[in-house]
């Protein structure tokens, strides 16, 4: 195996859409104790949500007590519910006091944000943790590049609420990795 690094707040302190583009390839971690096993899996779906003015965005009308992380520093965990039923994990980019986070939809062998939480043991404890290994849940490079041509870039799901300008937005990242990545 491949030695990695932690990607710490500086990978995450930087413009949004770059972020989601790059977290494609990189090892989504999880220790769920300090008795336990860490495991890993890599990321192969994201979604950029960027700023107040991103209608698609948790942020879009301002700073509540569910959305107030977003405001805070880059590489925090925002976790939150959806529907009532599903955690939502996103890391939290940009500068302070400007609301962004990279909504992980999935990784290689768990296919949607739902399964994805659920597979990680991520809940509401994750809120506001930050983006490390002392917090159990991290993300690791070991220097794995996905190819351009392998990734398709396309409009954000099931944002239709945020009209047309922003849910076209070409926000979304989804690679299909070979069966060994």
């Amino acid at each position: 195996m491949k030695k990695c690094k932690v990607l710490d707040s500086s990978f995450f302190n930087r413009p949004t859409v770059e972020v989601a583009r790059e977290l494609i390839g990189k090892w989504l971690c999880r220790r769920v104790s300090e008795s336990s096993e860490s495991f890993r899996i890599r990321i192969c779906e994201t979604e950029a949500y960027d700023g107040l003015e991103d209608k698609a965005c948790h942020a879009h009308r301002g700073k509540t007590a569910r959305n107030e992380v977003m405001f805070g520093p880059a590489g925090h965990w925002y976790v939150y519910l959806c529907y009532g039923m599903h955690w939502m994990l996103n890391a939290v980019t940009g500068p302070k006091d400007f609301p962004a986070a990279v909504l992980i939809r999935g990784c290689c062998s768990v296919v949607g944000p739902g399964r994805l939480t659920k597979a990680f043991s991520v809940n509401r404890k994750c809120d506001r943790l930050e983006i490390s290994e002392k917090s159990g849940l991290w993300v690791e490079d070991d220097n794995f590049v996905v190819n351009c041509d392998e990734i398709f870039i396309g409009p954000r799901v099931g944002i239709g609420y945020a009209g047309p300008e922003w849910e076209h937005k070409p926000f979304r990242f989804v690679w299909k990795p070979p069966m060994e990545a």
